[in-house]
């Protein structure tokens, strides 16, 4: 006897219907991902968690928002202006001359030596911070450093009007030295992603090579280079270790002001209002970042 199957009787390809190997399989996906997990959990989700938490009690557990008022008094607010200033300064130089540099190498053979090379001293200055890049400054441009010493050799003094190395404009010639090569590995496959054919389109239609960058390059590259911008800005807003070793004195910017308030022994009792601070740049830096993910979603849209 034959059994007929009723054609509208449903037909389960997943869920209660799905096979246990299958199942196993689609876990096994996510396997991977585990210990990535558990390294943002430990290292980001829980100290952000903590640091934005403590800023909302005192140092007896009650609830308060005196620590969220002390982020706008009058102190706190221009060392929240100097760590603006300075990461803009810094972000608009290392965006243009990086933004050169990648012009520059548009030039050469894609897996030239040139461009290979660069590309790798990029990889590795963008990267180079911290006491290290600290003491190479201190050590070429400090006090007694090589190129300090051989300049009043010849009668010029860098440091006539005072140790600026040491103070906060000490830190843009410093942020700038990662911030160019930064630039350079975030804005150079832009660049590389512009088409031939637009070029030879515009030619066909009568256009110059002002005309191309005018109204084709510019405007494709505009969402990529003030995301990459904002990248900049965000990397030495939250740039704690150079200036921490180049300022051992004094709190001009946010992040050092966050490290005074845990480690003060003059003034005690400013643990939570370091949390108040980590919120404010937490703020900070999430719109910045939203904004860089929103320009680097529209650079997406041309470079596929």
């Amino acid at each position: 006897m034959t059994t007929l199957t009723d054609a509208s009787a449903p037909v389960h390809t997943s869920g209660a219907g799905e096979t246990p190997r299958r199942r196993t399989v689609h876990l096994a996906k996510y396997l991977g991902l585990t210990p990535f997990a558990v390294y943002v959990i430990l290292f980001l989700a829980i100290p952000t968690t903590l640091a934005v938490v403590t800023g909302f009690f005192t140092e007896d557990g009650a609830f308060t928002l005196d620590n969220i008022a002390g982020i706008f008094a009058p102190n706190v607010l221009a060392t929240f202006g100097s760590s603006f200033w300075v990461s803009a300064v810094t972000a608009i130089v290392g965006a243009i001359v990086g933004a050169l540099v990648c012009y520059a190498l548009l030039g050469t053979k894609a897996e030239g030596t040139l461009r290979t090379v660069i590309d790798s001293l990029s990889s590795v200055f963008a990267q180079f911070g911290g006491v290290m890049l600290a003491f190479a400054f201190i050590a070429t441009i400090g006090n007694q450093g090589l190129i300090t010493v051989f300049l009043r050799g010849i009668g010029i003094d860098l440091f006539a009007n005072g140790p600026w190395l040491y103070q906060v404009p000490g830190l843009l010639p410093v942020y700038i030295y990662f911030q160019v090569p930064l630039m350079i590995i975030t804005f150079m496959p832009a660049l590389q992603g512009l088409k031939v054919q637009w070029a030879e389109a515009n030619a066909t239609l009568g256009g110059n090579r002002f005309t191309y960058w005018t109204r084709i390059a510019i405007p494709v590259l505009a969402p990529s280079f003030i995301g990459s911008l904002l990248l900049l800005f965000a990397n030495a807003f939250s740039s704690y270790a150079t200036a921490a070793a180049l300022i051992s004195q004094g709190s001009q910017i946010v992040p050092l002001q966050i490290r005074s308030a845990l480690v003060s022994e003059t003034v005690l009792g400013r643990e939570n209002m370091a949390g108040a601070l980590a919120l404010g740049m937490i703020v900070v830096m999430v719109i910045v970042m939203w904004g860089y993910s929103v320009l680097q979603g529209r650079t997406s849209r041309w470079q596929r």
